[in-house]
């Protein structure tokens, strides 16, 4: 693998977390939702990935603007359903990446990436096991676990 298959890896990655959060931008309440975090941190553990082999060439981060905050669905107070503990953590960890993005430092925003995929991914198996228990597809909207 060169440089410019790095990059187009990324790129192509890219374009996939700007459709996970698409998919959580357009979304209802509903039982789809822990599928939709499982899809998210599946892109965040890619990001990750990808960040550190950019990172072994040499390459840079681009800094992001970080004030846009995350799809309605994912922000505090929205009715997200989980346990708040764990959205706690992932609130913390999308302000790390959020902090890390605004920098250059490839390996501080995939540690960032990686973090939060492994959150996300503990929010999409904690959502599917309160969704199951509360019966397929009769998930309740705004429900949270202590």
């Amino acid at each position: 693998m060169d440089i410019e298959d790095i990059r187009a890896e990324f790129a192509t990655i890219q374009k996939r977390w700007l459709d996970a959060l698409t998919g959580h931008r357009m979304a209802p309440p509903d039982a789809g939702f822990a599928q939709r975090l499982a899809t998210l941190a599946g892109v965040l553990h890619d990001e990750a990935l990808i960040c550190q082999r950019a990172a072994a060439y040499g390459l840079a981060w681009s800094p992001r603007r970080t004030d846009a905050g995350p799809p309605y669905e994912l922000r505090p107070n929205t009715g997200r359903r989980g346990p708040a503990s764990l959205w706690q953590r992932f609130d913390n960890a999308l302000a790390e990446l959020n902090s890390a993005a605004a920098g250059t430092d490839l390996t501080t925003v995939g540690d960032a990436f990686r973090q939060l995929a492994e959150i996300t991914t503990e929010l999409a198996v904690a959502v599917e096991k309160e969704d199951h228990a509360a019966g397929a597809g009769n998930a309740v909207p705004g429900r949270r676990s202590a």
